[in-house]
């Protein structure tokens, strides 16, 4: 159970504390006086907030059901004002004379949709993009129409994408060929040679500054990408002597995604600024210095260097890039380059919110306790009732441990044979009654003891939620990425339960147990206990990164219903998009079944089933419209 430690009445407060929506939301996520989530398209102007239920009514209206992929286009679109104007202060505040050109990297989130929005809005700014493949740089060609905004190429690359590159340079796109691999060189001033086409060059760098965080392998020395200083260095010798050194523009380098501590990021601008003015020196015409991504969410909220927020804020990171830049370069009095930066993650995690509603409840409670024990019983059972009888707060660890042996002593007797089913059954029920009381205990001290970490997940019960780890929040399964998640109704009521989030799909790893904290990552999520009729929707926030990208199929569940909301200046919203998710015979499809072979088969053994007298004909049409509607069906559960 969830108590407040004082005995006043439950607040919104109370519920934007808990959930911490003030801190990781930005300004774009807030709690209405009726206790419902409400996004803020303006970043807290609270005049155009939107409640997240009333929206959903519309999606349901809209005959789609959850779980809904919710993209607010308004968030994006201020996005990327935030970081284009932070730069632009930062530039004038430190008469910085260069240039800042932003680049979203489509590996971030492919959807047409988002590129098409990225592309859109960011054309006000020369809003690039930054492909790492054939398919992206194709993808990237057909829909950024701005010559004055930069098409990075990264990634290997074969004739083909080379090709691509360089025409693309010559109908006009500010096209950027970055090396990655020194034998890339050869192949590109071959196909430069052929085509007739002088190509604007870039080369990515690896760099001896690492930063912390869970994707650091992009950056050090030992990188798998970019060339070392040796390489680099031979690079501009060949360059040299087939009198194309003008053509080389930009340097790149990428220090990680979702870097935590601002002091990383400084440590590799100084390092990078010495490489450009480097190959400055060397005769380079140069002009652009791409720092790659990085930039990170403040996915819990904590504005730490932790692993899932970040030490600084968006301006701060402006004016650190700017000052460092200047600081370095002026040293030699390098010309001030362009600043490019391949910021996707922040650019796009906070457009997209998943909607989904919990299908069902396992709840952890306790049996009443008899008023006596059987005669005759095992005595690690009487123990068990002693240790729960005198339980309090000085002997609090002791009876804990105690619980543990007695408990693993009845198990040990029950395996060979000693120790009867129910008697089991009683010695385990009393076990948990010591665990709920050691837990109630526990809220009375000031420091918990190590001893009792996992003691609330132990005890929490599991909500049954309609969505997919794998498919939509795949980094909370691999790599333990912790996103904001709450209820988005209710929160003028206490929540009276802890819970851990369980998927539909038929995996012990199909599970969300780390919930954002202001002090560190927590085991359970408060959540309210289910009404009859009522469906409980929650809400997990700021996945609009990769999470598309690298969901995949487990147990068949495909991509989800997608809706985009936009709006207007009145704070009125529109539907400006509906995505349909996928359907089973789509993701049927996607694992190489034969549909139409599937419905044959299944006709065939039904007519089978007739002549055996085992269905009616009446029944066998039910059962091919049965299998018919499956197909067409959502591949998640549907009310």
């Amino acid at each position: 159970m969830i108590k407040k430690e004082s005995l006043e009445r439950w607040t919104i407060e109370d519920a934007a504390d808990i959930y911490g929506i003030r801190n990781w939301g930005a300004g774009y996520f807030d709690i209405s006086s009726d206790g419902n989530v409400v996004f803020l398209p303006c970043r807290k102007d609270e005049k155009k907030s939107i409640s997240l239920t009333e929206i959903i009514e519309g999606i349901k209206a809209r005959g789609l059901d959850m779980p809904v992929l919710l993209r607010v286009g308004n968030i994006l679109d201020s996005q990327i004002s935030l970081l284009h104007e932070s730069f632009r202060s930062a530039i004038s505040k430190f008469s910085y004379k260069g240039e800042y050109r932003g680049v979203y990297p489509i590996k971030v989130n492919q959807q047409q949709q988002v590129l098409e929005e990225v592309t859109r809005f960011g054309r006000k700014y020369h809003h690039g993009l930054e492909a790492g493949s054939k398919a992206e740089l194709i993808a990237a060609i057909s829909l950024l129409h701005d010559p004055d905004a930069c098409l990075i190429c990264n990634g290997y690359k074969d004739e083909e994408f080379i090709d691509l590159a360089l025409y693309a340079t010559k109908m006009g796109y500010k096209c950027f060929i970055v090396l990655e691999m020194p034998g890339e060189l050869d192949m590109l001033l071959e196909r430069s040679e052929k085509l007739g086409i002088a190509p604007l060059l870039g080369v990515r760098v690896k760099l001896a500054s690492r930063a912390g965080g869970h994707w650091t392998e992009s950056g050090g020395d030992r990188s798998i990408f970019g060339l070392t200083i040796s390489e680099l260095v031979d690079v501009i010798d060949k360059l040299k002597m087939k009198n194309m050194l003008d053509r080389l523009m930009l340097l790149h380098y990428h220090l990680g995604s979702q870097i935590p501590n601002i002091r990383d990021i400084r440590s590799a601008v100084v390092e990078a600024c010495r490489v450009y003015s480097g190959i400055v020196q060397e005769g380079a015409a140069m002009g652009y210095l791409d720092l790659g991504g990085g930039l990170a969410v403040d996915y819990d909220g904590s504005q730490t260097n932790y692993v899932n927020s970040r030490n600084y804020t968006v301006d701060e990171y402006c004016a650190d890039i700017i000052e460092t830049v200047i600081s370095t370069l002026d040293e030699n009095q390098i010309p001030h380059p362009t600043i490019v930066t391949e910021s996707g993650r922040a650019t796009v995690a906070y457009y997209s919110v998943l909607l989904f509603n919990v299908l069902d409840v396992s709840r952890f409670e306790t049996r009443v306790l008899p008023e006596s024990l059987p005669e005759g019983i095992n005595e690690n059972v009487i123990n068990l009732l002693d240790a729960y009888k005198s339980i309090n707060l000085k002997n609090l660890r002791e009876c804990y441990n105690d619980a543990i042996f007695y408990r693993d002593e009845i198990r040990q007797l029950f395996k060979h044979g000693d120790v009867s089913l129910r008697d089991r059954a009683l010695a385990e029920n009393i076990f948990w009654h010591i665990m709920v009381a050691v837990s109630k205990n526990t809220q009375n001290m000031k420091t918990i003891p190590h001893d009792f970490d996992g003691l609330d997940a132990a005890l929490a019960d599991t909500y049954y939620c309609n969505f997919s780890v794998f498919q939509s929040l795949p980094d909370s399964w691999a790599i333990g990425h912790v996103f904001p998640i709450m209820p988005i109704h209710r929160l003028n009521e206490q929540p009276s339960r802890k819970a851990i989030i369980a998927d539909i799909t038929c995996d012990c790893d199909g599970k969300i147990d780390k919930f954002i904290d202001a002090h560190n990552v927590r085991n359970t999520l408060p959540v309210h206990n289910l009404k009859a009729d009522d469906e409980y929707y929650l809400g997990a926030f700021l996945v609009g990164a990769y999470q598309e990208t690298l969901g995949d199929l487990h147990n068949l569940l495909g991509d989800t219903n997608v809706v985009t909301i936009r709006v207007d200046e009145n704070g009125d919203y529109f539907f400006v998009g509906e995505l349909e998710g996928d359907s089973v015979s789509d993701v049927l499809t996607y694992v190489e079944y034969d549909i139409k072979a599937m419905k044959t088969r299944l006709r065939e053994s039904a007519e089978d089933a007739v002549r055996k007298k085992r269905i009616s004909v009446n029944e066998r049409a039910e059962i091919l419209k049965a299998f018919e509607d499956g197909l067409n069906g959502y591949t998640y559960f549907e009310r």
